[in-house]
């Protein structure tokens, strides 16, 4: 039985990594699929496969055809930040329906894992077990962990720069990607792109704690 509770309209640290510590992205086409199922899985109903979703869209007969991101009254979760890296994944997320949570990563988990065991021509589970969870209990552990999401990449040693994979980039003014809420986060430093910036890097040594502790939680 999972220890984190899920409520409505509170926030969650969510991460996970490969089984066997094995790398879950591959190339540039496993990180956009991922990204792909986040936007797409995001919805109370169903869609069914992404691939089914794409042939109707093609029909002009899926209902969702064009959207960027499902309404609010619609979306299951919202994003608040992510990061993709090579062997493991970082969100933030709000939950905004009953078990949005479970639900969304439910949709998400097993959709990628159907897709890369094919084209990878592999079976069995590819994540290491449940995903964990973390209740964000305060306002300051929010931007603490913001900044740690985004940030993800570079505390792991995956310096290439401007990681497409990764919210930051929207966070930091270089993109104006559609996938995240940025305002509970940046409108606290006043949509200061700068601001953000020299937040992060003054919270270096609590990312190197956090991210110890991470690694020994996933053992």
């Amino acid at each position: 039985m999972r220890k984190t509770e899920f409520t409505n309209g509170e926030y969650y640290h969510i991460y996970n990594r490969g089984v066997d510590k094995r790398e879950v992205f591959l190339g540039e086409k496993d990180y956009e699929r991922f990204l792909l199922s986040m936007k797409e899985f995001n919805r109370i109903d169903a869609i069914g496969s992404i691939y089914e979703k794409y042939l109707l869209e093609k029909k002009g007969l899926s209902p969702h055809n064009g959207d960027l991101v499902p309404t609010i009254s619609d979306a299951l979760v919202q994003v608040v930040c992510y990061c993709l890296n090579p062997n493991h994944y970082h969100f933030i997320l709000k939950q905004l329906q009953e078990n949005g949570i479970s639900k969304f990563m439910l949709k998400v988990g097993s959709g990628y894992t159907t897709y890369f065991n094919k084209k990878h021509s592999r079976s069995g589970s590819l994540f290491q077990g449940p995903f964990k969870s973390i209740h964000i209990n305060s306002n300051e552990y929010l931007l603490l962990l913001s900044a740690y999401v985004n940030a993800n990449h570079e505390i792991h040693g995956f310096l290439q720069k401007d990681w497409p994979y990764s919210s930051l980039l929207d966070y930091t003014g270089k993109r104006d990607g559609k996938l995240c809420n940025r305002e509970i986060i940046l409108g606290q430093f006043d949509n200061n792109f700068g601001e953000y910036e020299k937040y992060i890097k003054n919270n270096a040594d609590y990312f190197r704690e956090k991210k110890e502790l991470e690694e020994y939680i996933l053992e």
